[in-house]
């Protein structure tokens, strides 16, 4: 039946009607085996801890993880990216594009008691427009929000946006309580920190470096949902550690063990080791130029340095060959927009070298051209991959120095300070380019900077209007000859080198299931997974 009625109703955006609500959840989960227990506690370890526990200015996967646990999105998404009911039942898109019209699920209380209505969605569309890092761009053609009644929610553009019905998902457009951010500065607002939402789980509360505890929500509109007590997520730093917590029953699943690790760990005959790939944030790690210093401002400069760097060798030795070689910021997966064909830097240390001799960077008496500062996101193959760097460049005569911090420190690096010449940064491609790669290379990055746009400062005005081009035209095949444009521009100029994918891998302990719901992974809701009792 959900097969049948999502062929019919194939993202026809001039008249595209879903009345799925009646549909259960549970056609989208993975192939469920004993039935469900309710009950019980999960044990969710993470190496990274959350900035902000909900994702509504900052949309980080660590926020993003939690976020969509505590508060809920109009949409979620099949493994097909087919939109399906959540805090929408139903929606309509006008024949123009310009009008996208929801209708509410009735009888929905925040967790403070507090209705869910109209007014929420209108909030958080227009505040994510305003200060969200993807939803200036996301949101970018959004006119207004009408609420016409309390469950009705019409967002109006001034232009299409053919992406927008794969933007609303609870971690990516969360939909949170107006009343709880006022007039103030969002930032500013208590929900950040201890978030009151919709979903299936309340926030208990956050110790520091330490853990999180969400608890079941005893109110929650999906009866029956969840069938967990409490969740509680801990933050160890340490990837060895994590394995062993994971190997040991201490925890019941992890993200972020040590790559080396995960050989023993899926021996064991009680775990499983997880590498579904997300095909919703499409993550991989690129090398961001900062192209204001006057010499890594010259492409020559920036192709010397790709072609010294042996990314088959990240992939290989730091990733452990669980994942793939990037040749352009677009996912291969989105094939009909992909071109890789300027993105050809081999490895090759004679080439680079003589390309730098050629951009009048000779070496010095000491051998070395020029001295660079490598910024990088935390993580441990992040870390191994600097290293790495270090090494590669010296080969070509480029001193390196490491500058490292935790989070915090590295966003005001590289977003406000620029106290940095290259940058290993993690970044989710996403669904459509316009929402995901664009922002690598947006100039409006440059003008009005936030977090996770356009680190390296490029400024191409005909790269930005083939953007502005891709981001309302609604034929396929001319928005997939202008992102092929793009690609062949940046790969020509290099302001950004894609490396390799960042797998998303959880190691689990066989006793949880139902761990994924929905497209997006880890930053499903949990309303489905349970776990067996210890034996």
């Amino acid at each position: 039946m959900l097969s049948s009625l999502l062929e019919k109703f194939k993202f026809d955006h001039r008249l595209l009607h879903l009345a799925l609500a009646a549909l259960p959840f549970t056609a989208m989960a993975q192939t469920k085996a004993p039935a469900p227990l309710d009950g019980g506690t999960l044990t969710y370890a993470v190496v990274q801890e959350p900035t902000s526990l909900v994702s509504f200015l900052d949309t980080k996967t660590d926020n993003r993880n939690v976020s969509a646990k505590v508060t809920e999105g109009l949409l979620r998404y099949d493994a097909k990216f087919n939109p399906q009911p959540l805090l929408a039942t139903a929606w309509e898109v006008s024949a123009d594009g310009l009008k996208y019209s929801f209708k509410l699920r009735p009888g929905v209380k925040f967790h403070d008691g507090r209705d869910f209505t109209a007014e929420d969605v209108r909030y958080a569309v227009l505040t994510q427009k305003k200060q969200g890092p993807r939803g200036r761009i996301t949101l970018a053609n959004v006119e207004r929000v009408d609420a016409p009644d309390p469950l009705t929610a019409v967002i109006v553009l001034s232009k299409p946006a053919p992406f927008l019905l794969k933007a609303l998902s609870s971690a990516e457009l969360p939909i949170v309580p107006a009343h709880r951010y006022a007039d103030g500065e969002p930032l500013g607002s208590p929900n950040i920190t201890a978030p009151v939402g919709t979903g299936p789980f309340v926030f208990e509360e956050w110790v520091r470096g330490s853990h999180l505890v969400l608890r079941k929500n005893p109110n929650y509109w999906r009866k029956g949902f969840p069938h967990l007590d409490r969740v509680i997520v801990k933050f160890i730093r340490d990837p060895a550690a994590l394995s062993t917590a994971v190997e040991t029953g201490e925890v019941d699943v992890a993200q972020g063990v040590a790559l080396a690790d995960l050989e023993r760990l899926a021996a064991n005959p009680k775990l499983k080791v997880d590498d579904s790939y997300d095909g919703f944030l499409n993550n991989a790690s690129f090398l961001e130029f900062n192209v204001e210093n006057p010499v890594l401002a010259k492409p020559q400069v920036r192709h010397a340095i790709a072609q010294a760097i042996d990314r088959n060798f990240i992939r290989n030795t730091i990733y452990y060959k669980r994942t793939e070689v990037v040749n352009s910021p677009v996912p291969r997966v989105l094939a009909d927009y992909y071109d890789d064909s300027t993105f050809h830097y081999p490895f090759d240390v004679a080439a680079a070298n003589r390309l730098l001799d050629e951009a009048g960077q000779p070496r010095q008496a000491n051998g070395q051209r020029f001295s660079l500062r490598l910024s990088y996101i935390p993580g441990a193959e992040f870390k191994r991959t600097t290293d790495y760097l270090r090494s590669a460049l010296a080969r070509v005569g480029i001193k390196v120095e490491v500058v490292d911090g935790d989070l915090p420190t590295f966003l005001k690096r590289v977003y406000t300070t620029r106290d940095f010449d290259i940058n290993i940064n993690g970044l989710g491609r996403l669904f459509d380019p316009t929402v995901g790669v664009q922002r690598f290379y947006w100039g409006d990055g440059v003008r009005n900077p936030l977090i996770w746009i356009n680190g390296a400062r490029y400024d191409n005005p005909q790269v930005d209007a083939l953007f502005r081009q891709a981001a309302v035209e609604v034929d396929a095949g001319r928005r997939a000859v202008q992102f092929k444009q793009i690609q062949q521009i940046v790969g020509r100029e290099l302001p950004v080198l894609p490396l390799v994918t960042v797998p998303s891998i959880h190691v689990l302990n066989k006793r949880v299931h139902d761990f994924y719901n929905s497209i997006d992974l880890a930053a499903g809701d949990l309303a489905d997974a349970w776990v067996e009792p210890k034996k």
